[in-house]
């Protein structure tokens, strides 16, 4: 078998040990067996404080890794439980995936780059996953980005616009920089309590408006 180092490289995984790679006969999958460096294990899977190991959870489980070509690739690992002051008895951080994720960080980050190219249906074909699974990994990605940068700042022209989803029942509210046209903000309803929404995180911000251009369904709303 190749180096552990190459192996980990070729799945995309750091501060881990590839153990093993072994193709299931019966579902055409690559399988990976790995575990985290020493350093990395017996973590609280939400604050990554290193805790006293509990029991061994659920034994092993895996993880949907990017593919190799067309076969599909899996990681395999033990996911022990650990005791956490903070949290409580909560399955250990693994330094491959996001807590309760099944899927690795690798294959959500391309997940949510080809979501911003094409439909959700699209990328669930294309990466053979459920499509609610896409909207789950959008869901966890953000929350990590979110937190990276500030989407106010430097803010000073805006324009809000509603867009139609659902075959036309419901709607988006969205807010965009017209400056760099970058998406800013965005949430579900048309109306003056959803604009507001926005205009009160922007408060909170600390930043300040020039200009807004409305496109709006009803008059008076700003």
């Amino acid at each position: 078998m190749l180096g552990s180092r190459v192996c980990a490289r070729l799945v995309g995984v750091e501060n881990t040990v590839v153990e093993a790679m072994d193709f299931d006969e019966v579902s055409g999958d690559l399988v990976v067996r790995v575990r985290p460096f020493k350093r990395c294990m017996n973590r609280c899977g939400i604050c990554g404080s290193r805790s006293p190991r509990f029991d061994r959870g659920r034994g092993r489980r895996r993880w949907r890794s990017l593919d190799a070509g067309t076969t599909r690739v899996f990681l395999e690992a033990d996911a022990p439980r650990v005791s956490c002051p903070a949290h409580g008895v909560v399955v250990a951080q693994v330094p491959w995936a996001r807590h309760g994720a099944g899927h690795t960080c690798e294959f959500d980050a391309q997940v949510a780059w080809l979501v911003t190219q094409c439909s959700k249906r699209g990328v669930s074909e294309l990466m053979r996953i459920a499509w609610h699974s896409v909207g789950a990994i959008i869901e966890r990605v953000w929350e990590d980005t979110a937190s990276t940068f500030d989407r106010f700042a430097d803010l000073t022209r805006i324009g809000v616009d509603e867009i139609s989803y659902k075959r036309g029942h419901k709607y988006l509210t969205v807010v965009v920089n017209h400056d760099t046209g970058r998406l800013v903000w965005a949430a579900p309803g048309r109306d003056k309590a959803t604009l507001n929404q926005f205009f009160d995180e922007l408060a909170a911000s600390g930043e300040s408006l020039s200009s807004c251009l409305c496109k709006w369904w009803s008059p008076g709303v700003v």
